[in-house]
């Protein structure tokens, strides 16, 4: 006597094989959900460091201890942060397919929150300091006055210091971290290693 199938369900999936995708899938969501995922630069702003179609891994773990009040050293200086810049400001949206939305980029942190950022003679000045950026390229960078970074905010600027080349807290003041993905400071393609969250020095 041939055993009898197992009962499909009404879809004519088996149940059986509904509950392994969904074992099988969920993991994957919540890895790519509160833990890591990858990400992919778009754009010249991070030139010297990164180029267009480098492919970055994503922690997003950080922002989620910091949102539910667990101990964590995100953000610091010299993160590579992605999120979206401010609503507020034209400058942070984009058109595509006739669609406007507000995409995600890539900069560098520079100035935490209840910090003083300041451009002074081409340099980025944070609490009175000039920062030592060896990072960045020989751009021009225009003076800009003191500002106080407000909490849960921090202030980014890309490396491509060329004129034009970089949209950052210069063009939409500073970016709220609840608007940021988290930091990408590793990069895994095309030449690994990592190229952000080291300690940026402050000058005398």
């Amino acid at each position: 006597m041939t055993p009898a199938a197992p009962p499909a369900s009404p879809g004519g999936f088996p149940f059986f094989w509904r509950v392994w995708v969904l074992g099988a899938l969920l993991p994957v969501w919540v890895l790519t959900t509160f833990v890591a995922t990858f990400a992919r630069v778009d754009g010249d702003s991070m030139q010297p460091t990164l180029e267009s179609g480098d492919l970055l891994l994503l922690l997003k773990y950080p922002r989620w201890l910091r949102a539910w009040g667990l101990p964590t050293a995100y953000p610091q200086r010299g993160d590579l942060l992605i999120f979206k810049a401010p609503a507020d400001s034209p400058y942070s949206y984009e058109t595509f397919l006739g669609v406007r939305h507000r995409p995600y980029n890539v900069k560098r942190v520079l100035a935490l929150p209840g910090e003083t950022v300041a451009i002074e003679q081409g340099r980025v000045v944070v609490n009175g300091r000039a920062l030592a950026e060896s990072y960045a390229n020989d751009g021009v960078l225009s003076d800009q006055p003191p500002l106080r970074v407000p909490a849960g905010k921090v202030w980014v600027l890309g490396d491509n210091r060329l004129i034009g080349e970089s949209l950052d807290s210069r063009a939409y003041g500073p970016v709220a971290l609840r608007d940021a993905a988290g930091p990408a400071n590793l990069r895994l393609w095309p030449h690994p290693g990592l190229v952000g969250g080291e300690a940026v020095s402050l000058g005398p």
